[in-house]
């Protein structure tokens, strides 16, 4: 692998700035990967090259003349196929609109662009996002760099393998019920879901929504918080957006933890694979190193199941239920599943959901009052077989939907906290496996703190995909 591929995205700006790189020996660097590694993978989907180098040679120019530049200066990066991008074919995974060219961009696009980084296409996703295990009739499967006859999780697959692989130093994605954690436990690096409104969604079309959000992906806590300090921050056309300005999530992760009560899960009633089970308790060493107070504790998630489920079913009937109409055909059988499920929700059924959302929120803001973190599996099982399209059962526990096996990342959505997937090691055959920290409410930075002492103080040293 060229070495400018292994570089922290931070490294890289600052050899740019400093005019030891350009962007343009950055952007062939990472083309050159995409061109050598990609087609084991089938991570990005849609490639601008030419359109990026053109952009390069600007950026390169722009510092040249002594222009100012942005905090992503010259970084190489590809959105989600669900992020609108301007000019540039965004599919959502659905053969609905494999041709379709968007006339606008997302807020997350317009702020990496302004940012100073580089498009140079977009990474794969399920159909519209729905599930977490990365594949879809037009463009197929991205398979797991670690073993690729495993999956890489998704929703966000294409970005956490991308990242995996060197093709890119940072990926957006988003996360209703786990698109940015899951994928990036499967495949061995950082993936963060902000708290609701830290990065305004637009265009939405309901915007009050707040269970599923945009957030930063990586190969480190520090790149994830550089990400998220460029895409944060209010948007009058978000209306849940956060006041609080983005910039201040990359400054200062350093932080003494002596004596921070952090909770360690212990079975959240969840059937969780022994070998996910084994690689997470190891690191609760790392936690009382870094001078934390660690406790056998956890919430209690009652009834985060049903919410979930109704919340999600209301959430895809609103956004797919007139498409249905005349594409059910060309949809997936999970999408409908929700849509029909969504179809029979009653007002009642709403009503008890979001009475029982804030009965769990309180309990859980009440223990966290105790807890300032609460550390738990990022995923129940690690990467599967790539040709299921999700487990059927967890250590003999029958799976009753397709999303049963991601529960230890839903029940936090419904909750509104922050929460980081970080690599926690692997399994004796390999397979990634990542640990789940979740913060107080809105508390983004001092999750993205505790992420980056124990990421630091792991001592982990990273592990390429062998391709």
């Amino acid at each position: 692998m060229p070495n400018i591929c292994e570089l922290s995205a931070i490294e890289l700006v600052r050899l740019m700035r400093a005019k030891e790189l350009s962007a343009r020996e950055v952007l062939s660097a990472h083309l050159a990967q995409i061109a050598r590694v990609n087609p084991k993978v089938n991570a990005i989907v849609t490639l601008i090259a030419d359109q990026a180098m053109a952009r390069a040679l600007a950026a390169d120019e722009a510092l040249a003349r002594g222009a100012g530049v942005g905090p992503l200066h010259g970084l190489p990066i590809a959105h989600k196929d669900l992020q609108l991008t301007k000019g540039i074919r965004t599919t959502f995974g659905s053969p609905i609109y494999k041709d379709f060219v968007p006339n606008e961009d997302s807020v997350v696009v317009e702020r990496v662009r302004a940012a100073g980084a580089i498009l140079v296409g977009k990474t794969n996703t399920p159909e519209f996002g729905a599930g977490s295990q990365t594949f879809n009739p037009v463009f197929g499967t991205t398979l797991n760099p670690y073993d690729t006859t495993k999956t890489c999780g998704g929703s966000s697959g294409g970005a956490a393998v991308a990242l995996a692989c060197g093709m890119l130093p940072i990926a957006d994605g988003t996360d209703m019920g786990g698109s940015l954690r899951n994928p990036a436990s499967f495949c061995n690096i950082v993936g963060m879901r902000p708290s609701p409104g830290r990065v305004p969604g637009w265009p939405a079309r309901v915007g009050w929504s707040t269970l599923s959000v945009d957030g930063p992906m990586g190969r480190s806590v520090a790149d994830v918080a550089l990400l998220l300090s460029t895409i944060a921050g209010p948007d009058r056309r978000s209306p849940i957006a956060l006041a609080d300005p983005g910039y201040t999530f990359a400054a200062r992760l350093g932080r003494d933890f002596k004596g921070t009560r952090v909770a360690w899960w212990q079975d959240l009633g969840l059937p969780v694979d022994t070998r996910v089970r084994a690689v997470v308790n190891a690191q609760r060493r790392v936690f009382e190193t870094l001078g934390c107070t660690v406790d056998d504790a956890q919430p209690d998630f009652r009834s985060a199941d049903d919410v979930f489920k109704t919340l999600r079913a209301l959430a895809f009937v609103t956004a797919y239920a007139d498409l249905a109409k005349d594409h059910r055909a060309q949809m997936k059988d999970t999408i409908l599943w929700e849509l029909d499920r969504g179809a029979r929700v009653t007002a009642a059924d709403i009503g008890r959901a979001e009475l029982k959302r804030t009965e769990i929120y309180h309990r859980l803001r009440q223990f966290m009052d105790r807890y300032e973190f609460f550390v738990l599996p990022t995923v129940q099982v690690p990467p599967f077989d790539v040709t299921q399209p999700y487990p059927t059962e967890i250590d003999g526990v029958a799976m009753e939907t397709y999303i049963d096996w991601m529960k230890s990342c839903y029940y936090i959505s419904i909750t509104g906290h922050p929460a980081i997937s970080v690599p926690a090691g692997f399994t004796s055959d390999g397979l990634p496996v990542g640990l789940q920290i979740v913060a107080r409410h809105q508390d983004d930075w001092g999750l993205l703190q505790i992420a980056h002492a124990f990421e630091q103080a792991s001592g982990q040293p990273r592990v390429w995909p062998d391709l």
